[in-house]
């Protein structure tokens, strides 16, 4: 199990799974949302994800069709995004979560618009937009 909250402590939530490779976005939105090069975000099951409190201050922002952007009112934390096309999955923003990850990030997304001020210096996989796995043959 995992704990988070956000900057004030007026959201907080547990886990109650293992969390998935952190995924490293570069794209402009995430980008915008989190103020920063990347947003590093873990999806989880909706159904492992419990809110402890602090129901009352999350808020939704539409970024795109069918893209929801969760986050606490009160300080502005992002908390999750979801998306219509990826039905009960939350991609829960991993700087959240008080406990030591055992999750890693496993690849950098969007890099085709990736900050010109950031330089990626790892050996973890890139991709210029959304990795899509192949479907088997």
């Amino acid at each position: 199990m995992y704990t988070g909250n956000c900057l004030c402590g007026g959201v907080h939530f547990r886990i109650q799974g293992e969390l998935e490779p952190i995924q490293v976005c570069h794209c402009s939105q995430c980008r915008k949302a989190q103020g920063t090069a990347f947003a590093t975000n873990t999806p989880v099951k909706e159904t492992t994800f419990l809110l402890d409190g602090g129901a009352e201050l999350l808020r939704s922002f539409e970024a795109s069709p069918g893209k929801q952007r969760v986050f606490c009112g009160k300080c502005g934390s992002p908390i999750y995004s979801k998306k219509d096309t990826l039905p009960g999955v939350l991609r829960i923003r991993a700087g959240l979560i008080n406990e030591p990850l055992a999750a890693r990030p496993a690849a950098h997304f969007y890099t085709g618009s990736k900050a010109n001020w950031w330089s990626i210096n790892d050996d973890l996989p890139q991709f210029e937009a959304a990795y899509v796995p192949q479907k088997a043959k």
